[in-house]
This record gives C-alpha cells, structure tokens and sequence, in this order.
C-alpha cells in the first residue's frame, strides 16, 4: 500500500523561510567554526599528554600483589581481568558470573517509509510530493500507527506488542586485576561480548506464557474465560528459546506484528592491558600537565608501545574526523545564508536551479577557506611552518574566487 502527500509552498513563503533560515546559517557557521578551533587545539594537547604520559609510564611486571613502589605513578599493567559477581536480568532471571550482561529488544511493527520529491514551479513556487509505503520489520520500539500519514494505514496496520519490555544492562562491581581493583570507568571499557545461552527456569516460562496468552487470547486453540484454570500442558507454545535469543509469539517462523525477539549477551572474564595512574590498590585516569586527561584499556596482552602508538593514531583520526564535520558546518552555514538569492531568482526554475548551483559552489569554496584559515591560525600557535603552509593555500582558494568574480564581470552579455 502507498499513500501519496502533494504539498505546494508558494513563492513568498519560500522567500520568507529562506530568510528566517539566514539565523540558522549564521548559527551553523559559527559552531562550525569553534569546532574547528578547538579541535586544533586539542588534538594538540592531547599529543602532548600522551608524549608526557609515555614518558612517565612505568611496567608493572606483576599485579599479583599490591607494590606500593608504584603508588601514585603511571603504569603499564596486563592481566586477567576477573570477578565472582553474578549478574542477573531481573525480568527473565536469566544469567551468571560475568563483568557485563546486555539485554536487547526487537518488536515486530509495520513501519513507514517515505520518498520526497521536489518539483520547482514557474514563478518561484515549490511542490513537494512525498509517497509512504509500509512493510513490516524488526525495530528496537514500538511504533506508534497514529504517527503514520495515511489514514488508513492507521486501520489497517494496527501495531501491538506482545510484552512492554525494554532494553537492560547491568556490569559487575567488583572486576579484579590480579591483586588491583578495576575502576568503574575501567570495567565499563572492557569489550568482548558474546551471546549468552538462554536457559529460562520453568515458572518463569509460565508466568511469560499466561501474560502473552491475556494480551493475545486468540493465540488459544479454545475458548476459555479464565487462562489460569487451564492446565499448564494445555497452553499453547508461545516463548521459544533458540540460543541466545527468546522469541515471544506464535511461531519464530512466521512473526506476526506484536511479537518480540530478545538477545542476551555476557561480557566474560578476560585478558586486558591498561595503561594509568596506580592509587592504592585500585586505578585513576593519569592527569597531564596541561590537565588533559589518559588512561586506556585494551582487550588482550598488548605492549605499552603498541598502546601509545594506537592512541596517537586514534588522535589523528578523530582530528581529521572533526576537521571534516567542523569545515562542512561551516559550508552549510554558508550556502544557507545564501539561500534567498536562489529563491528570489527561482521565479524562472531554471535561473533558480543555475543560481543555487552558483551558490553551492562558492558556499564550498569560501567554506574550505574558511576552514584552512582558521585551522592554520590555531596551527600558527603550535606549528607555524604548517601554518603558514595552511594560510597560503586558503589565501590562493580567496585569490581563485576574486578572479572568477572579475571575470564573470569582463564577460559581455548577450
């Protein structure tokens, strides 16, 4: 089933929003801009925490006993990470020794998609028309059918759900390393999840089963007005164990709408290496001179040179990741605030699209100068060869816009 939407937005209210959004583009331009500075600035700092830090760390060659010799100092330390906590999902009491225990939910829903197409009209009109579908689909919550545009998706496609149940994890408190205890933020970076087995105790099994057969009573084979006075070897088979995953409904094989999936998974006990600040016998995140803060745990036996290393890297790459979003900010500020010169030439939709275009590109090309400038400003403080480097090729990007601008003036119209 599709159901098609056609919105018009005349001309002068295009002009209006457009104008309105000049505020937003300012907004944008400006986050973007402080992104991008005080991304520099960090990226800076934390090289310089690490440098600091690998300077100071130490090899804590066994964590079998507390060395107070390495109280307050920075330390390198691998081992198994352990704990006698049993953690248990309070709904199902499904569980065991572990350092974390996850919970995720799926329901079975009719879901709406959407399509949107813009169609620019002659004196500077927009029509937007916009088709939804529908289709069935694992989803991580309920879906609400008021919300759908069609008014007789919301009959047909009623959504139900066979249990209210949400999404659970829960870590251990007690993790130790050796002699050490972990840190809360410590246990909380410890990876290797695996699926854990379901094994439900019988009288949870029904208690599931009675309350999925009163939200769902034709699931019954028989009429009945009082599930409880049937015999439990009567009910229908409606929880379903298959690894580490429980499905509630009729049948895994063929969901219908209502029914759930649930997924366990169990953090075990396992190898780690960290790097921080040995305090007592447990561990603080080590604080820089320049008050940037390091401590790092990774999964597995790995060398502190190998971990500096990885962390540096991961400094480059969130940097340039920032670099990306901070200068497309910045080129979306831009092209926003010049929005009302595409609508105020979009009465003839192909000047508009031309102009828009014009827009686009000078948006980008005043957006990576932008950029540049400001990312070499702040470069200028730490590195002034690359700096400069930066603020000559911004300044050539500006050189290429003058040019064009003069250009585009010499040439005669038609």
């Amino acid at each position: 089933m599709e159901y098609t939407e056609t919105k018009t937005t005349s001309w002068s209210s295009r002009l209006s929003s457009s104008f309105g959004g000049v505020v937003f583009g300012i907004i944008l331009f400006i986050v973007g801009t402080g992104l991008l500075w005080w991304n520099e600035g960090d990226f800076v700092k934390t090289r310089d925490a690490l440098h600091e830090a690998q300077g100071q760390a130490v090899e804590l060659n066994s964590v079998q006993q507390v060395d107070s010799a390495f109280n307050g100092k920075l330390i390198h330390a691998t081992g198994f990470a352990d704990t006698n906590d049993v953690l248990r999902d309070p709904v199902f009491g499904i569980g065991g020794k572990g350092i974390a225990l996850k919970r995720e939910v799926e329901f079975f829903q009719w879901t709406e998609q959407s399509k949107s197409e813009k169609r620019q009209k002659l004196g500077g009109g927009e029509e937007t028309v916009t088709t939804y579908s529908y289709k069935t689909d694992w989803v991580g919550a309920p879906v609400k059918t008021e919300s759908f545009h069609s008014p007789d998706a919301r009959v047909l496609y009623v959504n139900t759900a066979l249990m209210n149940i949400k999404d659970f994890s829960v870590e251990a408190k007690n993790v130790h390393l050796g002699a050490y205890r972990l840190a809360p933020f410590q246990i909380s970076a410890i990876g290797g999840k695996e699926p854990f087995t379901v094994n439900l105790d019988q009288s949870v099994r029904e208690q599931i089963t009675i309350a999925v057969l009163r939200a769902k009573p034709q699931l019954m084979p028989f009429a009945t007005s009082n599930i409880n006075r049937v015999p439990v070897n009567r009910l229908p088979q409606v929880v379903y164990e298959q690894g580490n995953t429980l499905y509630i409904g009729a049948s895994p094989a063929k969901p219908e709408v209502g029914d759930v999936r649930i997924t366990f998974h169990m953090t075990p006990p396992a190898n780690i290496s960290l790097i921080a600040k040995a305090k007592g016998d447990s561990f603080e995140p080590y604080v820089a001179a320049n008050g940037k803060t390091i401590s790092v745990l990774t999964m597995g036996n790995v060398p502190m040179d190998e971990m500096f290393a990885s962390e540096h890297s991961s400094n480059k790459m969130i940097t340039w990741l920032l670099r990306a979003v901070g200068t497309l900010l910045v080129i979306l500020g831009i092209k926003t605030i010049f929005a009302p010169l595409a609508v105020l030439a979009s009465v003839i939709p192909l000047l508009g699209r031309i102009v828009d275009a014009g827009a686009g590109l000078v948006s980008a090309l005043l957006g990576l100068a932008w950029s540049l400038i400001i990312m070499s400003i702040a470069w200028l403080r730490f590195r002034p060869a690359i700096g400069g480097i930066m603020l000559a090729v911004a300044a050539l990007m500006v050189a290429m816009l003058y040019v064009k601008g003069k250009n585009n003036k010499s040439t005669p119209s038609a």
